[in-house]
């Protein structure tokens, strides 16, 4: 990246949001590919959005509208798909266009017009004001400090919760600890990418990094660095082509994802054919 366009106020607020987004996203992404919790994600990500339009409706940060929202309804998704005989996709649809739903009836009764709507629709890294950047930078302490005090615990139930609940852990209580360091995560991340897209960018380092670690802790160190330089090579092409930051983010990230995969799989038929031959 040129240390030009450094210059810019905003262009050094995108960099700095962009490697603070990355220690969630890659702690936090590792233990939703690992426990296959993505749509999970993807339903508390939407239902967020309420929060977005509670925010603008109270007049106050959209951020700090979207905290306790995101994880309120952490809660009672996890709460709903433990306890309730609802099957899980349809109460995560719920809770999902139901969110969707609050947040466009509180913004439709805001006075005037919420000119930065689209950014938490589909992210803009261009936009975020120094402000959220200390609200991210005290949500990734959060983070760090209670995945290093659980980490254990949270290492059991993503590999295998029916062992961790037989050996006493409480596994609801850290199931509903570790939905809610998702929300905070989405909320990272969705001034970056935006809701729609909060999942790939969750979900894609992580897979990538699990290809090539072989412990939980390796896996976190890669997706970070990946995350980052996603996100920075993002921001870099998007300011050089004017073209809107966390769309062309996700397309680096899953054009990465796709070549990672073809090349692995044709390592594999390679050794296979040779194998045989």
């Amino acid at each position: 990246m040129s240390f030009e366009i450094l210059q810019y106020e905003f262009m050094r607020n995108a960099l700095f949001a962009a490697l603070l987004s990355s220690i969630a996203c890659g702690i936090i992404g590792s233990y939703v590919v690992v426990k296959k919790i993505g749509f999970i994600s993807g339903g508390i990500a939407h239902t967020a959005f309420g929060g977005i339009g509670l925010g603008y409706f109270l007049g106050i940060n959209p951020l700090l509208g979207v905290i306790p929202f995101s994880l309120a309804s952490a809660v009672a998704i996890g709460l709903i798909s433990r306890k309730s005989k609802v099957a899980e996709d349809s109460a995560i649809g719920t809770f999902w266009a139901v969110g969707m739903a609050v947040g466009v009836i509180f913004i439709g009764l805001t006075p005037g017009y919420a000119p930065n709507l689209f950014s938490y629709l589909f992210g803009n890294i261009l936009t975020v004001p120094r402000f959220d950047l200390w609200i991210i930078f005290l949500l990734d302490l959060l983070i760090i400090v209670v995945v290093y005090l659980f980490y254990k615990e949270f290492l059991a139930i993503s590999f295998d919760e029916e062992y961790a609940e037989v050996s006493g852990l409480n596994t609801t209580f850290l199931y509903l600890l570790l939905l809610c360091l998702i929300a905070l995560t989405i909320v990272i991340m969705m001034r970056i990418v935006g809701i729609v897209m909060v999942i790939a960018l969750l979900t894609i380092p992580a897979s990538i990094a699990r290809s090539f670690s072989r412990t939980l802790t390796g896996m976190m160190t890669l997706s970070i660095a990946l995350s980052a330089g996603f996100s920075i090579c993002g921001l870099w092409l998007s300011f050089l082509l004017d073209m809107a930051s966390g769309a062309i983010i996700v397309i680096i990230a899953g054009l990465s994802f796709f070549f990672v995969h073809i090349f692995r799989f044709s390592g594999q038929w390679l050794k296979e054919k040779k194998r045989k031959a």
